[in-house]
């Protein structure tokens, strides 16, 4: 099966880090875009920054002959980055998956989602689109993330615990087995989450508490 090169959409420490991931695949990427104009004509891994996302010089392979990533660290403009190539392009961005990352045959997996090295996503496991699931995190089976979840380095997420869209849960923090995290909460590095968290609420400490 042919893969197509990829553009990669935002040239920031995320991009960089799908950037590895894609040569870990032996994937070619093809460029970066980034509205940034200081880093336009610059090479990062010996890829260049061509350009901005928005110019159709570039845009107009993605779909065709070349696949995107979004690589934008920001929620809000990653998903409107991801909802302008739906609409123009009527494409949807790859996942960039670790070649050394174990994900379940059963676990189901959307689109543009970001997942690195040693990241373990188990039996049935849900992650839909554009999370961002860092090094060595772990997704227990039956865990459900909703889009634009970001979870941290060696973050454990608890079998059949749901989190919710938006949320950002630290590097190291664990959630506990069945335990529901609201949209837009933020759970802080090493926490032990082991009750209700609600929306857009920050928890800290072992065990969390809302701050």
């Amino acid at each position: 099966m042919e893969i197509n090169p990829v553009i990669i959409i935002g040239a920031s420490g995320l991009g960089k880090a799908a950037l590895d991931i894609f040569k870990s695949q032996d994937i070619l990427v093809f460029c970066f875009l980034d509205t940034n104009e200081e880093l336009h004509g610059a090479e990062i891994g010996e890829v260049s920054v061509m350009g901005a996302p928005s110019n159709d010089g570039f845009l107009k392979h993605i779909g065709k002959k070349c696949d995107a990533f979004v690589a934008i660290e920001d929620q809000e403009t990653r998903q409107k980055v991801t909802q302008m190539l739906k609409e123009r392009r009527k494409s949807m961005p790859v996942n960039a998956i670790h070649k050394d990352a174990s994900i379940s045959p059963s676990a189901y997996l959307g689109y543009g989602n970001f997942i690195n090295a040693g990241a373990r996503i188990g039996y049935d496991a849900k992650v839909p689109e554009s999370c961002v699931i860092h090094s060595n995190a772990v997704l227990e089976h039956n865990a459900e993330l909703e889009d634009l979840v970001t979870i941290g380095s060696g973050a454990i997420i608890g079998t059949g615990a749901k989190i919710g869209k938006g949320a950002l849960i630290g590097s190291g923090a664990i959630i506990s087995s069945n335990v529901i995290v609201g949209e837009g909460a933020q759970v802080a590095p090493g926490s032990l989450v082991m009750t209700e968290v609600k929306a857009n609420a920050t928890v800290f400490g072992m065990p969390a508490q809302e701050i």
